[in-house]
């Protein structure tokens, strides 16, 4: 295939202070973007800022720090509520992918769940889409059904349909696969939920930072997605909620912020989005966020795609021609993020990832929080590689360099 990068990679590297080191004395090739992202100097200079400057407690004063820190706060939940094209009361900080869809399951499920009640998830789900939902399961009565995969790693279209004919309560799923790399359609599975009377979830983590995403045409009732792993800071994250389903919802933790009133009688909430974040949030965090995402969109999600695709579809067709390796997930890169999971013979994923490492390759290594995935595959763990806006093919190749090396160490 023709090597041609959309992106400026080498001036993109140039804003990542952590890529101009070595590792083992080998130039650090980072591989390992589905679990977290690297951070750009303007990220990491906007927080630094922040609490060098402005640092105070959003919402809690009159005076000229605190009216600093709410208008910092506020302007990068309306940078994020645009990028995703969500109002600002719909979006909501959260720690991260995981509490938001633990939000979702205590807020909504809780005082809408019953006995009897079906729960729809995938077997391409992430644990963080699963546990809570087995969680309200046992606490309520309820049961849960996976849909199927087919052998391209796609979702079971037939299963899918006739677990719709049940009338599921909640359908959950992911938009792309942690491990497979499969990109859902999002918008049709929403659609086809809701004529089934059932309220959506997705987990966006690793969608919302790789392609253009809009919650209006995807039609979910709840997205949720993680800081870190687009550019920003560990420990923030969004739920976006629709409207209509936040108002009736019940907060998922109490305290200060979330209310209106407090008396000794009783309470009454706050306006959204605030009923939704009790106590001091991580306002550096989401300036952080807000400053990932002014990088992302100075680049432009639409050529953050089809870099990634281009540079997906290159590592597809070297591994194809590598003896004993096998990809899991569809083949197309048109199908799947930058994501590819693989195992090579017998050798285990984390020897694998450690004689990696040794050439200054990170990828990750394990079963990848998807317990469920890698039994229905009759795998322990795979080994995979994930790609982002500083990625280029150079780094492809030398992946494939350390894993001949690898076979060459395993004598295969």
């Amino acid at each position: 295939m023709l090597r041609s990068e959309s992106l400026r990679v080498d001036e993109i590297r140039k804003d990542f202070p952590i890529l101009q080191r070595e590792v083992h004395g080998k130039r650090l090739v980072y591989l390992d973007n589905a679990a977290t992202t690297q951070r750009p100097k303007a990220v990491i200079d906007a927080t630094v800022e922040y609490y060098s400057q402005h640092n105070a407690n959003p919402h809690r004063g009159v005076h000229q720090l605190s009216l600093e820190a709410t208008e910092a706060f506020e302007g990068a939940r309306s940078k994020v509520a645009s990028f995703i094209n969500a109002s600002t009361e719909e979006t909501i900080f959260t720690r991260g992918a995981t509490e938001s869809l633990n939000l979702v399951r205590y807020g909504w499920g809780n005082s809408h769940v019953k006995t009897g009640d079906l729960i729809v998830l995938t077997m391409m789900e992430h644990h963080s889409n699963i546990v809570p939902w087995q969680l309200l399961a046992k606490q309520t009565g309820a049961r849960i059904e996976f849909v199927g995969l087919t052998k391209e790693g796609k979702l079971d279209e037939d299963h899918f349909e006739r677990l719709m004919g049940q009338s599921p309560s909640i359908v959950a799923f992911t938009h792309c696969s942690n491990v497979l790399g499969t990109i859902n359609d999002a918008a049709r599975l929403s659609a086809r939920a809701k004529r089934a009377g059932a309220i959506t979830v997705v987990d966006g983590a690793q969608s919302v930072p790789h392609m253009p995403t809009d919650v209006r045409a995807m039609g979910c009732d709840f997205l949720a997605f993680s800081g870190h792993k687009m550019l920003g800071p560990t420990g923030i994250g969004i739920l976006y909620g629709r409207r209509a389903i936040l108002e009736e919802m019940e907060p998922f933790q109490s305290g200060g912020d979330m209310i209106k009133q407090v008396h000794t009688t009783g309470a009454t909430w706050n306006d959204l989005p605030y009923k939704f974040e009790a106590g001091t949030q991580d306002s550096a965090g989401a300036v952080g966020l807000g400053a990932a995402v002014d990088y992302l969109n100075s680049i432009g999600m639409k050529r953050v795609r089809d870099h990634e695709m281009a540079l997906t579809a290159y590592a597809l067709e070297q591994m194809s021609k590598f003896p004993g390796i096998t990809v899991y997930g569809p083949m197309n890169a048109k199908d799947k993020g930058g994501v590819v999971s693989f195992n090579m013979g017998d050798i285990h994923p984390h020897d694998m990832a450690s004689l990696l490492d040794e050439e200054g390759v990170a990828i990750r290594s394990g079963h990848h929080c998807a317990q469920p995935l890698m039994e229905l595959l009759d795998v322990p763990a795979m080994s995979r590689a994930s790609f982002y806006i500083y990625n280029s093919f150079d780094d492809i190749d030398a992946l494939m360099q350390a894993l001949s090396k690898a076979r060459n160490v395993f004598c295969l």
